[in-house]
């Protein structure tokens, strides 16, 4: 009985029931999508830096963990230094830059000979290594988004580069420059970013830490091994803040449209409701025949906002090869209670609403 009941309301007012589902599924997508971004680009982020394969990643006093956000604070004299501790192999600076133009990218300032050896050297999809100061390495992730080839000119800090190869993604960036280049462009001559350092062994990596913290006190000094878990949307200023701000706005357009559908609803059906309880429904039935209404349109827009999730991550990794958008099987869910919980609360009071509603004033309404 309950059940025909529903699918009538459901169909009584077909176009108010598909903006409802529309609403649900608009809710859900959003909170998939800016989750999956958000922890997607982080994610990727952390595993290029550890694709550098060093065992040590030396920053400035107070650096942030998300190496976009620093700037060139360190003397390079210190790679000097940090070379003569025992069980160190390698050491390379690099110097970090932000490129605005034509997007946003991360360019690294390296030291070719130094950077291969700490990360074992690239792989070269086509061309060679950098051998002149306006030569440039581009990962295949960026320059199929940019559509580069090797043998091209572009412009990167209002200067023209050449770019001699193009390489296998994973090493840090996605743009290699020479380092003396990208230092006297930038105003940072004679500094660096971060350094990596490549220990004899890796589980000499606890003791040449010890080591450089007698040597430069107050550094910020990473192990590599745990780069991907300590790269949190916490360990970025606001971005924690903002991703809850975006799903609380989710959570708002879903229970808004909810309690506006579902009161607009108990008012039109005043006399319906009337007649259900002249022939003996209780309070708990009219309740539970709206929350079952709502339950179904919640159900409909978590399917449909799934759906649209998929497609909007496929629209901007065509649109943008160098996102990373993680959709995870927690955040489905997450995001589907997110939603039946916001609807059902929308729904709640319109429900109580109609189950308090007078027997003789409801079939008496017009």
């Amino acid at each position: 009985m309950i059940g025909r009941v529903i699918a009538a309301n459901v169909l009584h007012r077909p176009l108010r029931t598909l903006v409802s589902i529309l609403a649900v599924s608009v809710e859900v997508a959003l909170v998939i999508i800016i989750v999956g971004l958000t922890s997607g680009m982080i994610q990727e982020t952390a595993k290029r830096i550890e694709g550098v394969g060093a065992d040590i990643m030396l920053q400035p006093p107070s650096a942030s963990i998300f190496l976009a956000f620093n700037g060139a604070p360190m003397p390079i004299r210190i790679g000097d230094r940090l070379r003569q501790l025992k069980y160190v192999q390698y050491v390379a600076p690099v110097l970090l830059q932000f490129n605005s133009g034509g997007g946003v990218d991360i360019i690294y300032g390296i030291d070719p000979e130094s950077f291969r050896a700490v990360s074992g050297g690239f792989v070269f999809l086509q061309g060679h290594d950098m051998a002149g100061p306006d030569d440039v390495l581009v990962d295949d992730w960026q320059a199929r988004a940019k559509n580069i080839q090797a043998g091209q000119t572009i412009r990167l800090l209002e200067h023209d580069f050449h770019v001699v190869g193009i390489v296998e993604h994973g090493k840090g960036a996605r743009i290699f420059v020479p380092l003396a280049t990208l230092q006297e462009l930038s105003g940072a001559r004679d500094k660096a970013s971060i350094f990596y350092l490549k220990c004899t062994r890796p589980d000499h990596t606890a003791a040449v830490m010890d080591q450089m913290k007698k040597i430069v006190p107050g550094y910020e000094i990473r192990p590599l091994k745990d780069f991907v878990s300590l790269m949190t949307s916490t360990s970025i200023p606001g971005l924690d803040a903002f991703v809850h701000s975006m799903i609380a706005l989710a959570v708002a357009i879903g229970f808004l449209v909810i309690f506006l559908s579902m009161y607009s609803t108990v008012v039109e059906r005043t006399r319906d409701i009337g007649v259900l309880k002249s022939l003996g429904a209780s309070k708990i039935y009219i309740i539970q025949a709206l929350l079952s209404e709502i339950g179904v349109i919640c159900g409909a827009g978590i399917l449909l906002g799934i759906g649209l999730s998929y497609a909007a991550r496929a629209f901007f990794l065509s649109a943008f090869p160098t996102l990373s958008i993680l959709i995870t099987a927690d955040w489905i869910v997450r995001a589907s209670s997110i939603a039946i919980g916001g609807g059902m609360l929308g729904a709640f009071y319109p429900a109580w609403l109609a189950s308090r509603k007078d027997v003789i004033e409801a079939l008496a309404y017009e």
